[in-house]
């Protein structure tokens, strides 16, 4: 009886194995259809890009070509190409030469494979800021040039240097004429009035210390100056105004933007990178806005006219872009709409106003007042 259910076991187990083997031999060709159809199964296109590393004064250029499977291991040439004001250099593989026309000459050449070229080791490209790199490969010059086997890889960015604030630094917000406050503001961080006098700081409730160098505020997570109070704080304040005027000069003058008039004033729904952005008129800021670079990447903002914030929108650091090394210099009014969320430091010429609800990570310094609705400073990560 055993060795008969022994049998049996054998059997159905044969039996289980072959609708196993059938079920996949039917379900195999469903497989292979989607992996086709998904484009799993595509031949590879050509793609091209580059990395960086160091400043642009002292760059380093890698630039990678992949090579489409059809165009693999056939004998073609390799291009390398920079493009600034309007003019062409070219890599021959032994070194860049402006490109006078005729045959395009080649970097390399030989059975095309995917490869990283160096471009440019430890060069200063600070006089060709906005020149841009081009990449490509083809059987020929025309193959490469009819079927899109090339592309602009890197656009060479300025290497600027953050304003330095000096004494101003030392406040969330410093103003000429006043600071207000409708109850209840938050600040995180000194605030500071010079040339005028406690009288208008107003909104805080302001309790003076025993010697009189400052008050604090229920509202401030920090000090209160005052021009009128005892010394040294006048002297302290006078400086840190020169200071405050000297970074909005500064950042006023910075020469050659990166970024001329970019969205016509309009910057919603932007990302943006590190450089230098100017405006010959106001800036919207309607839909959220992305601010993307590294930890020491610097932005610098100049417009001569308002910056007005839409109500509940956000600027969003990326990449570890940080709040301290952003400069909006603004010649006209900054608003910061109900709710909205600002990043980075306000150099403005006039008055800041920051409306119901809103938020800041950075610095309002103003030449003449800062308007707080119920708003939120709080001063930047050092």
């Amino acid at each position: 009886m055993a060795k008969m259910n022994r049998i049996k076991e054998i059997r159905m187990n044969n039996v289980w194995r072959y609708l196993k083997q059938q079920a996949w031999l039917m379900v195999l060709p469903l497989l292979l259809m989607a992996a086709y159809g998904s484009g799993a199964f595509a031949a590879q296109t050509p793609s091209f890009s580059a990395t960086a590393s160091g400043t642009t004064n002292n760059l380093t250029l890698n630039a990678t070509v992949n090579v489409s499977d059809a165009d693999a291991g056939i004998n073609g040439n390799m291009y390398l190409g920079f493009h600034f004001q309007n003019t062409w250099y070219v890599n021959n593989g032994t070194g860049w030469a402006q490109y006078v026309g005729g045959a395009l000459p080649v970097y390399a050449s030989g059975p095309l494979a995917s490869r990283t070229i160096e471009a440019v080791r430890n060069a200063d490209l600070s006089s060709v800021v906005g020149g841009q790199l081009y990449v490509g490969y083809g059987l020929t010059e025309a193959d490469g040039l009819a079927n899109g086997k090339y592309a602009m890889v890197y656009t060479v960015t300025a290497n600027v240097a953050p304003v330095l604030l000096g004494t101003a630094g030392n406040f969330a917000i410093l103003a000429k004429t006043g600071i207000s406050s409708v109850p209840s503001s938050a600040v995180t961080g000194d605030i500071g009035v010079s040339p005028a006098a406690a009288s208008f700081i107003t909104g805080f409730t302001l309790s003076a210390d025993a010697t009189n160098v400052f008050s604090t505020s229920t509202q401030v997570v920090g000090r209160v100056y005052a021009a009128n109070y005892a010394v040294p704080t006048p002297t302290n304040l006078t400086t840190a105004v020169l200071d405050m005027q000297t970074a909005y000069t500064d950042a006023a003058g910075r020469p050659t933007p990166n970024f001329l008039n970019l969205g016509s004033g309009n910057i919603g729904g932007l990302t943006l990178v590190p450089g230098l952005y100017q405006w010959g008129s106001s800036v919207t800021i309607p839909a959220d806005v992305t601010l993307s670079g590294g930890a020491s990447d610097v932005w610098i903002f100049q417009m001569s006219g308002d910056l007005v914030m839409s109500a509940s929108k956000r600027i969003t650091l990326a990449g570890g872009a940080q709040a301290k090394n952003i400069f909006w210099q603004v010649a006209g009014q900054v608003t910061i709409g109900a709710g909205a969320h600002f990043e980075g430091i306000i150099l403005s010429q006039t008055a800041i106003t920051l409306q119901t609800g809103a938020t800041m990570n950075g610095r309002a310094l103003a030449q003449s007042q800062v308007a707080l609705d119920s708003a939120t400073v709080t001063k930047p990560a050092p």
